[in-house]
């Protein structure tokens, strides 16, 4: 099962959209890498790292971020840190992106299916 991995500067809004994502989709190895470890608002290279090898396996890991130092932390992280391992940032919106991926997880689609998914998420109307 491709593992997520949700990048925050809020701690409380990476483990919550992780609690939204398990009501929907159980099982699938979801982690929040939110905030800074002191509890402040930011984005710590340690907490996305640890997250990405908490639920990272041969099916890869996708790492969707909020915004700005998320993304270039992450990018860090990837660089520095996950040399040969199957793991890709994705820019969708951070919510609609964790349920679609993790809704497509659970259904054992392959790490490039739901990439390609994730693409649309953010044209798909809510209304």
């Amino acid at each position: 099962m491709v593992g997520i991995v949700i990048v925050s500067h809020s701690e409380n809004l990476a483990k919550s959209v992780v609690e939204l994502t398990t009501m929907m989709a159980k099982g699938v190895p979801i982690e929040p890498a939110g905030g800074l470890e002191d509890g402040s608002f930011g984005t710590s290279y340690d907490r996305i790292r640890d997250a990405i090898d908490k639920v990272y396996s041969d099916d890869g890991v996708i790492v969707l971020m909020d915004m700005g130092s998320s993304v270039l932390t992450t990018q860090s992280v990837i660089e520095m840190e996950e040399d040969g391992k199957k793991v890709e940032m994705v820019d969708c919106p951070l919510v609609e992106g964790a349920v679609s991926a993790s809704l497509d997880s659970s259904l054992g689609e392959s790490m490039e299916q739901i990439i390609d998914d994730l693409k649309t998420v953010a044209t798909t109307p809510k209304m």
